[in-house]
């Protein structure tokens, strides 16, 4: 059968590539639908720079290249060091980017094969009532799954645009939703899959940085991720981004940080007070305060360091 009949006798078919998620998933049980393997192509599978300085990431190319690019690590070096920061070598061997992006909820009640969720088609999230010490501290929908993807926050904080077989100029947080929804971890129809991601050219005199917050020293998801771009000029900050992963259904834009920031000195009071606005906003649950602290912990870190 083709890929395409695949695609539309069985909604529930799933793409693989490396399958380093997927692989996981059909072992457990908790997916067992077709598969449509995708084949390595020219514009899924390395990076190309545009003549205005525009970076192309084909969705097929693995995580440890986009890391080990010293092009990228120079002019987007918030992508790169996200990029070798995620899971362990052998997994960002195989890992690719668009794989990344769609992967399904690490959650322990999604992963168990014999446990409804919203996310498996069930009525309600089991998470919110029962163990969710590794849940959301910003509380935005049904789901309390922090969302899984490291490139999607360093991604949105390049405000990258995404490309399927389908449609073009997708926002990350089109492709991933406000967090709302609950029942699923993106927005791609059946059939869809992510092709190529695009970044436009860095302001001048950018500086960027990466930092998770993780409960061992190896091979863990993260507690609280922040990626962070910021110009500083004559001692100012005249540019700033700031996204976080694992704290929300989804990553987010830190934009009451960012506010705190631009225009504004680069001291130790400024980034003092930017780093407890990562707060603002939060609902965290009975059991995941304590990622507020981290994060907060984190913001202060990367801009300090960025400052420097």
């Amino acid at each position: 059968m083709t890929s395409a009949s695949i695609t539309a006798s069985a909604p529930s078919a799933e793409f693989r590539a490396a399958g380093t998620d997927l692989s996981e998933r059909r072992r457990s049980g908790v997916s067992t639908g077709p598969l449509i393997d995708i084949p390595p192509a020219p514009d899924t599978i390395g990076v190309t720079w545009d003549a205005d300085g525009k970076l192309r990431i084909g969705a097929l190319s693995s995580i440890a290249a986009i890391g080990a690019d010293p092009r990228i690590a120079a002019t987007y070096p918030g992508i790169a060091a996200s990029a070798l920061g995620l899971a362990t070598p052998q997994v960002r061997h195989l890992a690719t980017l668009g794989g990344n992006l769609a992967q399904r909820s690490r959650c322990w009640y999604f992963r168990d094969p014999h446990i409804a969720c919203l996310k498996k088609g069930g009525t309600d999230c089991p998470a919110r009532s029962g163990n969710h010490l590794y849940g959301v501290a910003f509380d935005l929908g049904p789901c309390v799954a922090p969302h899984p993807s490291t490139m999607a926050a360093a991604l949105l904080a390049y405000d990258a645009v995404i490309l399927t077989n389908q449609r073009q100029g997708l926002s990350i947080g089109d492709l991933l939703g406000d967090g709302s929804s609950g029942s699923s971890d993106h927005a791609l129809a059946p059939g869809e899959m992510i092709r190529e991601v695009e970044l436009a050219a860095p302001p001048q005199g950018e500086r960027a940085l990466y930092k998770r917050a993780i409960s061992r020293s190896h091979a863990e998801w993260p507690l609280a991720e922040v990626c962070a771009r910021a110009v500083v000029t004559a001692g100012m900050f005249q540019f700033i981004r700031i996204t976080a992963g694992g704290v929300a259904p989804v990553p987010l834009r830190l934009a009451a940080c960012e506010a705190a920031l631009q225009g504004k000195p680069a001291s130790a009071t400024t980034i003092a007070e930017a780093a407890r606005q990562a707060k603002s906003g939060a609902k965290p649950l009975p059991m995941t305060a304590y990622k507020l602290d981290l994060l907060e912990g984190v913001v202060r870190d990367v801009l300090e360091r960025l400052a420097r």
